[in-house]
């Protein structure tokens, strides 16, 4: 299933990816740092949920509490338990 999650405190405002079981591919960013991003959508095509999580979650930018690849983690985590509870 597709999934646009928005994102908090990052230069990006948007995270867009497919979600097959906790499979994700075809991630992609709106804003943000354009070759970092297109960098780490390549790298976690095909990732599960838990091994992006164990990779970027908790990265932070600069003095945020969070960063574009953080929020991908988080995002990708709810939009697994969401369809979870819809399954």
């Amino acid at each position: 299933m597709h999934h646009d999650m928005p994102t908090q405190m990052t230069c990006s405002t948007l995270v867009s990816f497919d979600l097959d079981g906790n499979v994700v591919t075809n991630v992609s960013f709106t804003g943000g740092c354009n070759g970092n991003l297109k960098a780490i959508s390549k790298l976690v095509n095909g990732m599960t949920v838990e091994k992006i999580e164990e990779y970027l979650l908790g990265n932070l930018c600069g003095r945020r509490p969070t960063s574009c690849a953080d929020q991908l983690a988080r995002a990708v985590r709810k939009a697994y338990e969401q369809e979870k509870k819809g399954a």
